[in-house]
């Protein structure tokens, strides 16, 4: 239903750190869309510029709006009621972003002395802040033993506010943080900070009176509750989510410690479920999962719907705790009067009422006697033809709504070397790290791309067979795959000083030890196109060496003279 409505509005757009004020009267038309977690919008406006025909207003606007810079939006809307037999205290619905797209239109008025004035009409589009910048963000960075906090931080630039709430996940210090965002994958900064609240189970949440955001665990339930007058609402919808009809389960493919761990649904359809697949060592982890998901299973309640026959006196925005009215014609729908209502979305739309002969269009003029100068009509509010929804869901809804998102791609492959501080300097050693908490073994991995941080991963046999123990040495060029808290070693990258063969020998060599004169070779390739094996020990100028040619046997065993 669209109602008839006088408006308020304060419009002022800010380009280049000049702040250009739009009369409400000049405002021709929006459209809002507002959710727990930001808003997009658009507003139409006219401005008018006299100077074509010697007149003295001038359109400011144009210089700045034709620039490239980033444009900032501050809307402003508050009820205008004057039948009320109360005055009530009016309050504003304020929203702050920036313009994502924008146009103008020229409009020419011809005059009665021959020249003309122009309308120039201006269309923006915009968005929260976040959305707008974190959208074309795509940092691929690398962070150790810092906080998600800290990361957060490093990348919210000083347009975007974070008030987070949620210690358990953004406090603790962590041994890896990868961001490998690309644009190729279609991941934004923007989408992995949804994601990480998705997968998480938390809330994003988007603070209307501070513009700006929390990641939150759970939804503010602290503001006080505002009554709805029943005298503003239309119509009254309740609305049934779709409800979760799954099981899950926790599966550990561990060969040592496997686990099918169920997670029943008393809403769920038999046989039907979502299988989360792990592979992990530690128990706690397995748990930590299963706690997770059960937290993450939710059967939504039931939403509420209002459909406005004006705008209320008392503005709210998404996030806002509201009361229903107790008066016949609310409880007739089934809807829980005693419970308090959490608003969830806002849809707002207000375009131009239709002229009458003889009115004056909203933001319009009157030319004066014998075609003077225009006179505008004095009006500090405009009338629009408005639609305005509002859902709500329960207080104690535990249902995040979200904005889509991309899911990041892990992993991400960068090249790095060993780290082992056995021995001296130019000992090609190895080194397992054992971690205190898990007893679990890890090589250390110098990242040279990152600033030479060093990392942690997995000690295994990795793409070797079981029966063959050769751990990487120290200064190993390695392949190593990034996720977002953990890494792994994919290959080796290159071969050790000393161990590759001249291709004309066709040859293969194992070589051990510390260094090229501190170890053992053994080596099979062709000599005169015959095959020749050789096993050589060498510790500095002492030398033992076995090797078997056509017709030879040669064991010897040798000392070098200083």
């Amino acid at each position: 239903m669209a109602f008839a409505d006088r408006l308020d509005l304060g419009l002022t757009l800010t380009i280049g750190g000049t702040a250009h004020a739009i009369p409400s009267a000049d405002v021709l038309a929006f459209e809002l869309d507002l959710h727990g977690w930001g808003h997009e919008g658009r507003v139409e406006f006219r401005v008018l510029d006299e100077t074509g025909h010697g007149g003295q207003k001038q359109d400011k606007l144009l210089a700045d709006f034709l620039k490239p810079d980033l444009v900032e939006v501050a809307l402003e809307l508050k009820a205008v009621h004057s039948d009320t037999a109360t005055k009530p205290t009016f309050t504003s619905l304020k929203l702050k972003g920036l313009v994502q797209d924008k146009s103008l239109t020229e409009e020419g008025v011809a005059q009665a002395k021959g020249a003309g004035i122009t309308y120039r009409h201006y269309t923006v589009r915009f968005v929260d802040t976040a959305r707008l910048l974190w959208k074309q963000h795509y940092p691929c960075v690398l962070y150790t033993q810092k906080t998600l906090q800290d990361v957060l931080d490093a990348h919210k630039g000083d347009k975007i506010t974070l008030a987070n709430d949620w210690d358990a996940q953004l406090a603790k210090t962590l041994p890896l943080i990868f961001l490998g965002l690309s644009p190729e994958s279609g991941a934004s900064f923007y989408d992995f900070v949804v994601w990480f609240v998705h997968t998480r189970n938390g809330v994003l949440a988007y603070d209307y009176t501070a513009q700006g955001y929390q990641l939150r665990a759970a939804k503010d339930a602290s503001p006080t509750p505002l009554t709805l007058r029943a005298a503003d609402v239309d119509r009254v919808s309740v609305v049934f989510p779709e409800v979760a009809r799954h099981d899950v389960a926790i599966l550990n493919a561990a060969a040592e410690s496997p686990k099918n761990q169920a997670i029943t649904n008393a809403q769920a359809v038999t046989g039907v479920r979502q299988d989360v697949l792990l592979r992990t060592d530690i128990a706690d982890d397995v748990q930590a999962r299963a706690t997770l998901e059960t937290a993450r299973l939710k059967v939504r309640g039931l939403e509420v719907e209002l459909t406005w026959n004006r705008f209320p006196a008392v503005a709210f925005a998404p996030g806002a705790l509201v009361k229903l009215p107790d008066t016949a014609g609310w409880t007739a729908a089934g809807v829980p009067v005693t419970q308090d209502f959490r608003v969830r979305r806002m849809h707002l739309r207000a375009d131009p009422l239709p002229v009458e002969e003889g009115e004056i269009p909203a933001g319009g003029e009157a030319s004066g006697p014998g075609g003077e100068e225009p006179t505008r009509r004095p009006k500090p509010e405009s009338r629009y033809l408005i639609s305005f929804t509002t859902r709500l869901e329960k207080k104690a809804e535990l249902h995040t709504d979200l904005p889509p998102f991309t899911a990041p791609v892990f992993p991400r492959f960068v090249e790095g070397l060993i780290v082992s501080e056995v021995g001296e300097k130019k000992d090609e050693t190895w080194q397992a790290y054992t971690d205190e908490a898990t007893s679990l073994d890890s090589y250390k991995v110098k990242l040279p791309l990152f600033a030479n941080q060093i990392i942690q991963v997995p000690f295994n046999a990795n793409l070797q067979p079981g029966h063959f123990y050769f751990p990487a040495y120290k200064g190993a060029r390695v392949l190593v795959a990034l996720d977002f808290l953990r890494a792994w070693l994919k290959r080796n990258l290159d071969w050790r000083a000393g161990a590759r063969l001249p291709s004309d020998g066709q040859g293969v060599h194992l070589l051990v030890g510390k260094t090229t004169t501190s170890g053992t070779s053994m080596r099979h390739f062709y000599e005169d196109n015959k095959p020749l094996w050789r096993l050589q020990r060498t510790n500095e100028s002492d030398t033992e060496k076995v090797e078997l040619k056509e017709g030879n046997l040669l064991i010897l065993v040798k000392e070098e003279s200083a």
